[in-house]
Order: structure tokens, then sequence, then C-alpha cells
């Protein structure tokens, strides 16, 4: 599905009327649908109308991407940038398809998606999400971006990250949590014995994280 702001996106809609609102980010070389599953796992009750982008480029080895690959914490600045304005425009529409003021909505993702989660929903100019649910990526240092978090002060965050990850380094994840701290964020921060990916028992706190940034009753 494509809808204003050029982006192809799928989506789980709540069961009745939406408590908040989902949008999960994928990572390096899958789609849209590749989060889903963890939507599911976070929402079983479907509570929240779920929305997941694809990002806009097609490149090696195959798969959608957000940027191209300029090392860590730096993507690359031509496509990071242009990304994150297709994603803008892309998210500034969320509230209407959904229903759901900005406010009520958590922003996340994975790998890439965790890193454009970081660029939108702590950038300046942007309005400030429910939450940010980052898992196993960086903050993005790039020339012609700056993040604002003198605005997010109190602002929920929930960061994972697997201590063996080869693709982003779990210190990665600790910089970021020990930044966002820093700046009046309210941080928790999980790891486990995994690589780069996502450990299932992360899913019971990360459900109850979410349950809280958005002020939902637990079922």
């Amino acid at each position: 599905m494509t809808a204003g702001g050029g982006l192809a996106f799928a989506e789980r809609p709540a069961a009745g009327a939406a408590a908040g609102a989902l949008v999960l980010l994928h990572g390096r070389g899958t789609d849209e649908h590749d989060l889903l599953p963890i939507a599911d796992a976070l929402d079983p009750e479907r509570r929240l109308h779920v929305l997941t982008p694809r990002g806009p480029l097609s490149l090696p080895p195959g798969g959608a991407h957000w940027y191209r690959l300029g090392g860590i914490p730096t993507p690359e600045p031509t496509t990071f940038h242009s990304s994150r304005e297709l994603l803008d425009a892309w998210l500034r529409g969320v509230p209407e398809r959904t229903g759901v003021p900005w406010e009520r909505t958590v922003l996340g993702g994975f790998s890439q998606g965790c890193v454009m989660s970081y660029a939108l929903g702590l950038s300046a100019g942007r309005p400030s999400p429910a939450g940010i649910l980052a898992m196993s990526g960086f903050i993005p240092e790039v020339p012609g971006f700056a993040l604002e978090l003198g605005e997010r002060r109190g602002l929920p965050a929930f960061l994972f990250h697997g201590v063996a990850d080869p693709i982003i380094p779990v210190e990665y994840g600790r910089t970021a949590a020990e930044r966002l701290r820093e700046a009046g964020l309210e941080v928790e921060h999980h790891e486990a014995l995994i690589g780069h990916g996502v450990d299932p028992d992360s899913l019971d706190p990360m459900r109850r994280w979410l349950d809280r940034a958005l002020g939902v009753a637990a079922g």
C-alpha cells in the first residue's frame, strides 16, 4: 500500500477504537512486513493501530534500505537526508491515517530503522512522539543533521541491544542510552546474549514499557 509521502507500507488496524498507534521501521535488506510479528507480540489484543513503512531504496544485496552504508555511526549523507525527508512527510500523515494524535504514537525500529527512529523522533523541527522504541541501532552523526534533545525531557525510550552484535556493536546502544539519560529522557535499557536481532525474552518488558508509554492498561 502507498499513501501520501510516497512510501509503501503495511498496516495492522486495531480491533476496535485504537488506544494508541505504533510505527515500526524495518532494518536493512528487509521490507515493511518484517516487524509485524513483533507488533503482534507487543500488542496481542490489537489495541493499537500499527503502521510499518518500507524504506525507499533498493540496494545490494537486496530488499529495502533507508540509506547507503557509510560507517557507524555515520550513514551516507545524501541517501540519509533524502530518506529522512520522505519519512518526515509520510509520518506527518500518520495521525490522519490512524485517527490517533502523534503524541499518542510510539515510533520505533530495528537496526537502520532504529537509526531513522532516532532521526525522526528526536530531531529539531519534529514533534515529539509518545516514545522511542530503539532496537539494535545507533544515534546517527551526519553533517546537516542535529538532534533536539532539550525538548525531549521526560520522553520514554526503550533501548535494546545484543551484547554479541557483530553488525552494530553493543557499545553504540550503551552510548545512546547514556546520552539520552543525560538529556533527561526516561530510558529503559535492556541487553541480551544474542547477536544482531531481537531477543524473545525482551518482548515482555518491551510490551510493558509500551503500555506505560501510551497509558494503556495491561490486558
